[in-house]
C-alpha cells in the first residue's frame, strides 16, 4: 500500500480530478467504486480502500493477501507420467494455472459474484474461438440468477446449476489437474472455477469422461486402450456380478457349471440366510467398512480395513454365517468398483438396485433392467448434449478416444458430439 498507493499521492501535486489521481496510482490493480455496496464488497474481500474528500468515487486496489496451500498432486488424480501440479483453494492462483497452460488472447475469463453472504467470486473460462458462445452465455445467466446465502464449494454450484438432481448420474464433470482441463475447454468445453475450491466444474459432461484417466495421454496408445478394457470390464463385473450370481442360485442353476455348482452347495451348507439376504448382509458389512475406513483417521483406517477384511471376513465365513463364493464376489464386485472412482457412488446404488431385481425375477429381471437403464442414458442430455454420445448418437469420428485409444495424429479433429466453433485441431502434412 505504502509504495503502489501511498508514495505516488505523497508526490501528486496536480489539480484533485478523478481521472489524474486514478492514473496516479502504480497498483497493477486498481478499481473505481461509486456505490456504498461495491466498497464493502471490496473491503470484505480484503482489498483496500482510499476515499478522498472532493472526489465523487472510491479507489479500491487489489493488494489483499491470505495464506495458500502449496500446489501438490491431487490425491484423487495421480499420475506415474505427466504434470503433478493441480489446483488449490484460490481463485487467482488457479487462473494462473490455467494461463500457464494455454498462452492465447482467446482464452477468456468472464468473472460473476454468487452468495448473498460470501460473494464467492467465480470465473467463467472458455476459449473464444472453440467454445459455443451460447453455453457461455446459458452458464452466465444461471450463475447470476443463483440466490444462496453462500458458496462454500464447486459442489454447491454444480448442484444449483442443473437444477433437478439425478441420482444415478452426474450432470456436470470435475477436475483438479489444470492439464486435464485445458484439454476439455480445448475440445470446446467451458470451466467453472470457484474461489475456495481445489474442483473445477465443466460442461457440458459426457459419461465416457470417466472412463478416460491422465495418464492415458501421456503413455503408449496401446497400454491406454489396454487400461480402459480393464475399467470397462470393471465396471460390468462391479455392477453386475452379484446380481447374476444370486439369479443363478435362484432361477438358473443350468447356468452354473457342475463343478462350481458343488463347490457353492458344499459353501453353502447349513448357512442360515438365502440367497439374497446373504449377498445383501455381505455387501453391509462391505459398504459399512468402507464408509469407517474413509471417515477414520488415516492409521486407524488401515487397522480397520485389515481387521474387517481379514479377521472378520474369515470369522463370518468359518462360523456358517455367510458362504466364501458370496465373500469373494463382493470383494471383487468392490474392488472393480473403484476402477473408476468417480462412478462409485452411483455404481454403487445401481448395483443395490440390480441386486434387487435379481432376487425377485432372475436373469431375466436384470435383462430389462438393463434395457430401461441403457433407455434412460440414451435419452438424457446435459446442457443439449447427450450424455452417451458418441456411443449415442454414433459419432464414428469420436470413438477414436472411447473404448480405445488411437495415435495423437490420427486426431485432427475435435470431438463433433461437443458444440464447438472450431473443429479442426490437429494438421498432419504428408
Amino acid at each position: 500500500i505504502g509504495e503502489l498507493v501511498l508514495e505516488p499521492l505523497s508526490v501528486y501535486s496536480d489539480k484533485i480530478d478523478e481521472d489524474s489521481l486514478f492514473n496516479t496510482f502504480t497498483s497493477p490493480e486498481k478499481f473505481k467504486k461509486y456505490t456504498l455496496n461495491d466498497v464493502i464488497t471490496d473491503l470484505l474481500l480484503g482489498n483496500p480502500i482510499l476515499i478522498i474528500d472532493g472526489i465523487n468515487c472510491a479507489f479500491s486496489f487489489g493488494l489483499k493477501y491470505y495464506p495458500v496451500r502449496a500446489i501438490t498432486e491431487p490425491p484423487t488424480s495421480t499420475v506415474l507420467k505427466g504434470p503433478r501440479e493441480g489446483f488449490v483453494e484460490s481463485l487467482p492462483v488457479n487462473v494462473s494455472l490455467i494461463r500457464r497452460k494455454i498462452k492465447s488472447p482467446d482464452l477468456k475469463f468472464t468473472y460473476v459474484s454468487v452468495g448473498k453472504f460470501s460473494s464467492t467470486p467465480i470465473a467463467i473460462c472458455y476459449i473464444k474461438n472453440i467454445a459455443d458462445p451460447t453455453l457461455v452465455e446459458t452458464i452466465k445467466k444461471k450463475l447470476e440468477k443463483i440466490d444462496i446465502d453462500a458458496v462454500l464449494d464447486s459442489s454447491y454450484i454444480s448442484k444449483l446449476l442443473t437444477g433437478k438432481q439425478i441420482p444415478l448420474i452426474k450432470q456436470v464433470g470435475n477436475t483438479e489437474k489444470p492439464d486435464i482441463l485445458a484439454s476439455k475447454i480445448l475440445e470446446g468445453r467451458v470451466a467453472i472455477l470457484i474461489d475456495g475450491s481445489p474442483i473445477v466444474l465443466t460442461v457440458p459432461y459426457l459419461l465416457i469422461e470417466d472412463f478416460q484417466s491422465a495418464s492415458d495421454y501421456y503413455g503408449s496408445p496401446f497400454n491406454a486402450t489396454i487400461a480402459r478394457s480393464i475399467r470397462f470390464m470393471s465396471v460390468m463385473l462391479a455392477l453386475f456380478l452379484p446380481a447374476f450370481f444370486v439369479a443363478a442360485e435362484l432361477f438358473h442353476l443350468q447356468l452354473i457349471p457342475l463343478s462350481f455348482l458343488l463347490t457353492i452347495v458344499n459353501s453353502i451348507k447349513g448357512i442360515p440366510l438365502s440367497p439374497s439376504y446373504e449377498m445383501f448382509f455381505t455387501l453391509l458389512i462391505f459398504e459399512i467398512l468402507n464408509e469407517a475406513s474413509m471417515r477414520m483417521p488415516k492409521y486407524v483406517g488401515m487397522v480397520v480395513s485389515i481387521v474387517g477384511g481379514l479377521v472378520l471376513g474369515e470369522t463370518a465365513v468359518n462360523a456358517g454365517i455367510i458362504s466364501a463364493p458370496t465373500l469373494m464376489i463382493i470383494a471383487l464386485s468392490g474392488i472393480s468398483l473403484y476402477t473408476v472412482p468417480e462412478l462409485a457412488q452411483p455404481l454403487s446404488l445401481l448395483r443395490i438396485i440390480f441386486l434387487l431385481i435379481a432376487g425377485t425375477g432372475g436373469a431375466y429381471a436384470i435383462l430389462l433392467g438393463v434395457c430401461l437403464l441403457l433407455i434412460f442414458l440414451i435419452s438424457f442430455e446435459n446442457f443439449s448434449t447427450p450424455v452417451f454420445a458418441p456411443f449415442s448418437p454414433l459419432v464414428k469420428e469420436d470413438l477414436k478416444d472411447t473404448y480405445y485409444k488411437s495415435f495423437i495424429e490420427q486426431n485432427e479433429f475435435r470431438p463433433k458430439s461437443l458444440k464447438n466453433k472450431n473443429k479442426r485441431r490437429l494438421r498432419v502434412e504428408e
